[in-house]
C-alpha cells in the first residue's frame, strides 16, 4: 500500500490556466506551480 499526503489547502491555491488548453473545445488543462512534491495537473471541462 502507497501512503499518500493531502496537502495544504493554502497550497492549492495557486492553479492556473495552461497553454495546452482549448477553450474552443470546452476543455481546460490546469496546472499548479509551486508545489513542493511535483506540478500537479488537472482537467476541468465546461
Amino acid at each position: 500500500m502507497t501512503d499518500r499526503t493531502i496537502p495544504d489547502a493554502a497550497v492549492l491555491s495557486g492553479w492556473r490556466k495552461s497553454s495546452y488548453s482549448n477553450t474552443d473545445a470546452g476543455s481546460c488543462l490546469e496546472v499548479l506551480d509551486n508545489h513542493p512534491a511535483g506540478i500537479p495537473v488537472r482537467d476541468s471541462k465546461s
